[in-house]
């Protein structure tokens, strides 16, 4: 999946056991409409000092998997999802639009005013069932 949207927020690597790192991002898309969105992503293991090339206020296309979980506390069982990011990039300033007209004149029946483009690739090797 893919998603456009400025980098809001990036926050320190978290070291959550000896062989496992983890570092959250928070990207904001549908920025010029009354309701933003500030969704958050984050980044495992090597991927994690991927975001020290970018700046707060970037614009950046981000391709992730969604993940899900499930857990079974004292209090029932939980789920959880996560969007894991895989690549982040830098959107060109005059490609950016381009892009986006190129993604919502795809065959989408959907209204193009400022939402984000989701897109699933079918070279993306996630492990959902369908």
């Amino acid at each position: 999946m893919e998603v456009i949207g400025t980098l809001k927020a990036k926050f320190d690597t978290q070291k959550v056991s000896d062989r496992f790192q983890k570092r959250e991002f928070v990207l904001t898309t549908e920025a010029n409409t009354p309701y933003p969105q500030h969704v958050s992503f984050q980044v495992t293991q090597d991927k994690c000092n991927l975001l020290d090339q970018f700046s707060e206020g970037e614009e950046l296309k981000i391709q992730f998997n969604l993940r899900g979980r499930e857990w079974n506390g004292p209090q029932g069982i939980k789920y959880f999802n996560t969007l894991e990011a895989w690549r982040i990039e830098r959107v060109q300033s005059g490609g950016s639009n381009q892009q986006s007209q190129q993604s919502s004149n795809s065959g989408s029946s959907m209204n193009s005013s400022s939402a984000p483009v989701f897109t699933g690739n079918s070279s993306d090797n996630d492990d959902l069932p369908f």
